[in-house]
């Protein structure tokens, strides 16, 4: 079975029983003997910012020579990607062999496409022997199908209001919905975020007999600087002290991020009776492997992509697209999904744009261009609209100075669809 054949074929038969809750996927673990129970690892929920800090936690297990699995949603380019064992995306033949090996159970079970990634995703470390299993989770964290995990360590990055018709329209639902992936006497890294979210998130920890380090009380970071290459900052908590510090990733976000891997992996060792090294901990952040993300893919002019597509994450990413670029010109390709808002994040995308380029992803979700236009219009800003992300990216390119700035976001989805084009991209 070729690649497209195979994802075709799991994604027609599954990916219409979604379902948010947890019956079906602890059918299949049990079915599977439940691989969920018998891992050590780290579990990590969160509005933003959970994909950067468990690609973090991979590379410093990776460095620490522990064997490292890595689950993540979406994938950008190749569905091979979800499941990772020791940095390495697994092989399609051996992905392929899992899915028949419990095929009567998914069906069984009429498991959606999340479920069956997350269920093979055990299966695979399990089988490999994995010391450190990493899972983000995919929506909220209560219901979410990588809940059933038993993991050593619980890592809660920040609160913001994303999919607010799944996990409610409050801070307060959102941060409960999350919560739920602590359990009874596990430890919980909590993030940056407001009080109202953190106390719900220190009541259940408290409820569930886990300890708890917030940001701030804990550990937390200092003295942060931006280049176009990467982030440096200073680590600071009672046990340890890290200065000069430089993860590969850009952003000032990422040094939060960084903190909270590093804080998390540091109790993740405790847990196992394991020791940390110092020039570990600096040698891994400087091989974060982590695509999408503030990444820059082209020089002259400077094309960089993000998959900022929420409130929370366009505003991280104006911040640091001013701080780091303060005085050149940034030409904004744009394509963001409908469910958000849109009023809001195209008002913070146009406060830092010298012109936007609108477009559409080819997701289902994907917000109409009429709709963008509308409040691209409101800010009186220079606009064209362009059927597809990968000709709005080649006419800014011919637009922009050598020395200005082209910024892709919206969406995970659209910064998937120029990664997949990169070559015709950078080399036209």
């Amino acid at each position: 079975m070729k690649y497209q054949e195979f994802l075709d074929y799991i994604y027609q038969r599954h990916s219409g029983n979604i379902k948010l809750g947890l019956d079906r996927i602890e059918n299949i673990l049990r079915a599977m003997d439940h691989p969920n129970l018998k891992l050590n690892g780290i579990h990590i929920a969160g509005t933003n910012g959970k994909g950067s800090t468990a690609a973090i936690c991979e590379a410093l297990s990776i460095e620490h020579g522990l064997k490292t699995g890595l689950n993540t949603s979406p994938h950008l380019i190749d569905y091979c990607e979800r499941i990772r064992v020791n940095g390495k995306n697994i092989n399609l033949d051996e992905i392929i062999s899992v899915y028949k090996h419990w095929a009567n159970i998914f069906e069984a079970n009429e498991a959606s496409f999340f479920e069956i990634t997350t269920a093979m995703a055990f299966s695979v470390f399990y089988s490999k022997n994995v010391e450190n299993a990493i899972f983000e989770v995919g929506l909220g964290g209560r219901l979410d199908g990588t809940n059933p995990f038993k993991s050593t360590v619980a890592v809660i990055t920040s609160i913001s209001y994303d999919h607010l018709k799944s996990l409610g329209n409050t801070i307060e639902k959102i941060a409960y919905e999350k919560a739920g992936i602590i359990k009874e006497n596990t430890p919980v890294v909590i993030g940056r975020m407001d009080s109202v979210a953190s106390k719900i998130i220190e009541d259940r920890a408290k409820a569930m007999n886990a300890q708890f380090f917030k940001y701030g009380r804990d550990f937390s970071v200092s003295n942060i600087k931006m280049s176009e290459s990467s982030t440096s900052f200073d680590y600071n908590s009672k046990q340890l002290n890290l200065t000069d510090i430089t993860v590969n990733l850009l952003g000032e976000h990422q040094a939060y991020n960084a903190a909270l891997a590093i804080k998390a992996f540091i109790v993740f060792l405790q847990q196992i009776n394991r020791n940390f090294n110092n020039p570990e901990i600096y040698r891994a952040l400087n091989k974060v492997n982590w695509q999408g993300r503030m990444q820059i893919i082209s020089r002259n002019p400077t094309i960089i992509i993000d998959g900022a597509h929420n409130e929370e994450g366009i505003k991280a990413l104006k911040y640091n697209v001013k701080r780091i670029f303060p005085k050149k010109r940034i030409y904004f390709v744009l394509a963001i999904l409908r469910d958000k808002k849109l009023e809001t994040i195209i008002k913070d995308i146009c406060e830092i744009s010298y012109k936007v380029y609108i477009t559409k992803n080819k997701s289902n979700r994907a917000a109409e261009i009429e709709d963008q236009v509308k409040f691209v219009r409101k800010n009186d800003l220079p606009f064209e609209v362009h059927k597809d992300v990968i000709s709005a990216v080649m006419k800014a390119r011919s637009d922009a100075e050598i020395e200005s700035v082209i910024m892709v976001s919206g969406s995970l989805y659209t910064i998937a669809e120029v990664l997949r084009e990169i070559n015709r991209i950078t080399n036209s």
